[in-house]
């Protein structure tokens, strides 16, 4: 590991771009998009510029020839879309609220990697050249398996067909390929191998780009998927009372129950057991501990997963809170991700404290994690790259356990509803001090009524008495990048 001494003259204006370096299937697009939301969801202004995104609007579908090294006109297409890539990538910095743009790309020989870095210095912003390296075949062939299904490379052709033109493609590339190596000891560079077996780091200049080294070296490319789920009703939930650390009520209790069965049957990796994570306050744990008796699993506890300080305000009804802090009740409408309960925290508050969480979850396999509605809130928007000043007002019903499994071009969310009745804890936007009926069955209201920019979220609910499954019911909900 090599570091330099932190720059001093451009703390405040520091701007990076992340080129990504490697072979196909070793998972580039999956961490150039894991980077750029990780970096909104901390208010760092973040954009991925796909050069195949630009290749796309001349060859939409190109076979494997297409990147066949002696093919001149194909090399001729990929370095227009690349320079296509880096002139709005360049124009893009000229907002210096910009931060880090991700050049998401092969970049697979020294020479292409040498006009990236001397675009980039002559532009005056600081690089990070991140390669993935993996010799894992089963992880390859993971990787190959779902770009066949889900690269817009591959949209409506035949599966098999294009998992063999994909393996072409590779190796085609594989006939150039040049690792990054001590001949590019110019670079400020970090190379993942075999998702983090090792990791070799080189030239680290600014804090910034120490904060996406150490996000980096916590990434797996990995399959799995994150069950997130509120804890059962509780009675401070019937009573309309925000915060406290009330029990379950009769019907939370139900919920509880029936958990073991929801994860069951949301498609449960075989011989995959999960982790459960859950806050340190009584219902959170009430709600997992017939996980526990009945599957076994390790239950960790997190005071970073406790939901949001409400300050003066704990044990407080809505109503009661707009009669005695008519401001505060106003001001939190008003900007409901900064606003901070007095004595209390904010949403912002709540993101930077749930970092480590995040840090954990990326690193770790499969997790359910059983928490409060701001904090489900927070995460499923990490995950699903909701819009800051969207995400408060997400609406997260009760008794409704979510399945998020990331995927090379989004992240796939699956619901499954028990048939256990709890009151509805959410509050619109401008609303009166009461809570209201439930209308978008939990839909991000960032997403509801843009059906051009979401894809398919599926709904299932499972019976309580019978355990069994009612039709599965399909609706717009998975923003697409």
């Amino acid at each position: 590991m090599s570091i330099s001494p932190p720059s001093s003259d451009r703390s405040d204006v520091t701007q990076i771009v992340v080129v990504m370096v490697g072979l196909p299937a070793r998972g580039k697009s999956l961490i150039a998009g894991k980077v750029k939301r990780y970096l909104r969801w901390t208010s760092v202004k973040a954009e991925v510029f796909n050069v195949g995104k630009y290749r796309r609007t001349d060859n939409p579908h190109p076979d494997a020839k297409f990147f066949d090294v002696n093919n001149t006109e194909g090399e001729k297409a990929r370095k227009a879309a690349a320079e296509a890539a880096v002139a709005d990538m360049l124009q893009w910095f000229q907002d210096k609220d910009n931060k880090v743009a991700i050049l998401d790309a092969t970049n697979s020989t020294k020479s292409r990697r040498k006009w990236i870095h001397d675009k980039i210095k002559e532009a005056n912003l600081l690089h990070l050249f991140v390669e993935s390296k993996c010799d894992d075949e089963e992880l390859i062939m993971s990787n190959i398996l779902e770009v066949k299904t889900s690269s817009p490379d591959y949209i409506g052709q035949d599966p098999e067909a294009a998992a063999k033109d994909f393996r072409d493609r590779i190796r085609n590339y594989e006939k150039v390929y040049q690792t990054i190596d001590e001949s590019e000891k110019q670079l400020t560079y970090v190379k993942i191998i075999n998702i983090g077996a090792r990791v070799v780091i080189n030239l680290i200049q600014d804090y910034l780009q120490s904060r996406l080294v150490y996000y980096l070296t916590n990434l797996h490319i990995k399959p799995r998927s994150i069950w997130l789920s509120r804890h059962g009703e509780s009675e401070f939930n019937l009573e309309g009372k925000i915060g406290g650390d009330a029990n379950l009520s009769e019907r939370g209790e139900r919920y509880a129950r029936l958990l073991p069965e929801l994860v069951k049957r949301s498609g449960l990796p075989k011989d995959a057991p999960l982790t459960i994570w859950t806050s340190t306050l009584k219902r959170t744990s009430q709600t997992a501990q017939h996980l526990q008796k009945e599957l076994g699993w390790e239950k960790l506890q997190w005071k970073a997963l406790d939901e949001l300080d409400s300050g003066v305000c704990d044990g407080m009804t809505y109503q009661e809170i707009a009669e005695k802090y008519p401001e505060d009740f106003q001001a939190r409408d008003d900007d409901k991700y900064n606003y901070r309960y007095r004595g209390g925290e904010s949403y912002r508050d709540v993101v930077i404290r749930l970092e480590p969480i995040i840090m954990e979850l990326e690193r770790s396999e499969n997790i359910i994690i059983i928490t409060h509605q701001a904090i489900v809130r927070c995460i499923f928007a990490y995950f699903m790259e909701i819009p800051q000043e969207k995400s408060p007002w997400m609406e997260v019903p009760l008794h409704t356990l979510m399945k998020l499994t990331p995927k090379a071009y989004g992240t796939e969310v699956e619901r499954f509803k028990a048939d256990i009745p709890a009151v509805s804890t959410w509050r619109p936007k401008g609303s009166t001090a009461k809570h209201h009926d439930s209308v978008s069955e939990g839909m991000p209201e960032s997403v509801v009524g843009e059906p051009s920019k979401v894809g398919i979220q599926k709904v299932t609910n499972i019976n309580e008495k019978t355990k069994g499954e009612v039709p599965t019911i399909e609706m717009v909900g998975l923003p697409l990048p």
